[in-house]
């Protein structure tokens, strides 16, 4: 008896859960038709519906932070403020943990490091601008690594540009410092410089004290889609900061971003997206050994959602775009693409033994290489080299 109750339990969960996703979608097109009665009343739904589920995980979680954005949008108006929200302070630490909780970031840092390791040898001058510091995570290994360079380390420069620091803190000196202290234990030469900036597009070329004998490396990890937003009224951030990059010319330029299709101009479209690919990110996350803040690596993930679906205008900067578009647009703007070696995709690889889930897997897509779960890519590393008026300097 206890069986088929159990049974019947568990049919009845998965058909709310399956309701669940059918109005959460009808909830989504009555929003992009501005019927927002009918959206609200299926707000009201879906909150009872979601008692019959299991909120802690599978689809009853993903469906929580749907509604709970979907609520935002329609109860707060889709421009207040961006829900990227909280303190910079707030946000390195949530990064930290998503760092921490699934493969993802440790993926993006490991191959833009080989890729730029790769790039920089034989140089003994060598520069690297990272566009989002966030603790300095990903910078001992590479310090390590050029320790141990055959023929001896070069002098490295990192030029970390990051969000200004609301208590007077020069937060970024902070991390200056204690990657200072690495280098000098493993006879690294290494000069620091932080460069504070609220965005990206605030950033200008002059700051980054850049010398033309350097050999340079731009370091972006899922920044550049924060500059998608147009304004009518001035250029395109991401052309100006495209443009300002290759005036840099640097010898490679690592770009990882989230591989997904979150802006496009319809409301729905976004909607029905964000939902397949969150859904697998919440699933991959579930799967990885168990850590002790792994709710603070969702909130880190649930914040994008809520700007995902909440937001628009200039308060949307989670302008997530597929490998594809990125590969034309850098390609336009005077990139081309640099093979990522063998060695990044056997060092992603290996790392994915660090993480006891199955269903991990990483794949090489034309010298790039993809971190998905279950055959669902969910993000996408590329490294480019500005084409030079002349010929390039190495063959990609």
């Amino acid at each position: 008896m206890d069986h088929c109750r159990t049974s019947y339990a568990a049919a009845m969960e998965e058909d709310s859960g399956i309701r669940l996703v059918h109005m959460l979608m009808t909830c989504a097109e009555c929003v992009q038709r501005g019927d927002f009665s009918l959206a609200t009343s299926c707000l009201e739904d879906m909150q009872g519906l979601l008692t019959r589920v299991n909120a802690v995980c599978g689809i009853g979680k993903v469906a929580g932070h749907f509604i709970d954005a979907l609520s935002r949008r329609i109860f707060q108006g889709i421009g207040g403020g961006s829900i990227n929200g909280g303190s910079a302070y707030e946000n390195e630490i949530l990064y930290h943990h998503f760092y921490e909780a699934c493969p993802y970031l440790k993926f993006a840092h490991f191959t833009a490091n080989q890729a730029i390791l790769e790039a920089f040898d034989g140089h003994d001058c060598v520069h690297v601008v990272d566009f989002n510091l966030m603790h300095g995570l990903q910078w001992p290994a590479l310090i390590q690594a050029l320790a141990l360079r055959p023929g001896g380390p070069p002098l490295l420069r990192l030029t970390g540009i990051g969000p200004p620091s609301p208590d007077g803190r020069d937060s970024l000196r902070e991390i200056g410092l204690r990657l200072a202290e690495l280098a000098r234990s493993v006879n690294v030469r290494f000069a620091f410089r932080g460069v504070a900036a609220s965005r990206l597009e605030d950033v200008k070329p002059w700051m980054l004290q850049v010398n033309p004998k350097e050999s340079v490396a731009v370091n972006s990890i899922m920044q550049l889609h924060r500059l998608l937003g147009s304004d009518l009224n001035r250029n395109s951030p991401i052309e100006t900061v495209l443009s300002w990059i290759r005036s840099l010319n640097p010898k490679i330029m690592t770009v990882v971003e989230q591989e997904a299709n979150h802006n496009q101009p319809g409301f729905l479209d976004r909607f029905t997206e964000a939902l397949h690919y969150y859904s697998t990110m919440f699933d991959s996350l579930e799967a990885c050994t168990v850590q002790p803040n792994k709710a603070l690596a969702e909130i880190y993930i649930q914040r994008e959602i809520a700007n995902v679906v909440s937001c628009e205008g200039s308060a949307r900067v989670e302008r997530h775009e597929p490998l594809s578009k990125w590969r034309t647009r850098l390609s336009g703007a005077g990139f081309r693409p640099l093979h990522l070696g063998s060695n990044a995709y056997k060092q992603a690889s290996m790392l994915l033994t660090l993480f006891s889930a199955e269903g991990y897997s990483v794949e090489e897509n034309d010298g790039c290489l993809t971190l998905g779960w279950h055959s669902r890519p969910l993000i996408a590393a590329s490294a480019w080299q500005a084409v030079s008026d002349g010929t390039a300097d190495f063959p990609a």
